[in-house]
């Protein structure tokens, strides 16, 4: 999997729940789901195949999130920043 493709996921996520941040529901993911951002308003999951070939195949290029990883949107692109939100939303680095 590709870093690109690493990061939509990651994104999809994000956006899927994005909706929800304000009223601070958990995110739920899934092992064995994949989540996928395909540009503004395009989510999906959906359950990946099954067996090590496949997992191996997606681990091969695959990177770990960070902890204080932030998603947004900006004029319809998706970005990241390492950081986190307050309680009232406004940005900030540790």
């Amino acid at each position: 999997m590709t870093n690109l493709a690493k990061t939509l996921v990651a994104a999809a996520a994000f956006a899927t729940i994005a909706t929800a941040a304000f009223s601070q529901a958990a995110w739920d993911f899934k092992s064995g789901m994949a989540y996928m951002y395909g540009g503004p308003g395009k989510m999906s999951a959906m359950a990946m195949a099954a067996g090590p070939k496949n997992h191996d195949a997606m681990m091969k290029n695959a990177t770990k999130v960070p902890a204080n990883t932030v998603f947004f949107m900006s004029n319809g692109e998706l970005y990241s920043a390492s950081g986190t939100l307050d309680p009232t939303g406004n940005f900030y680095r540790p």
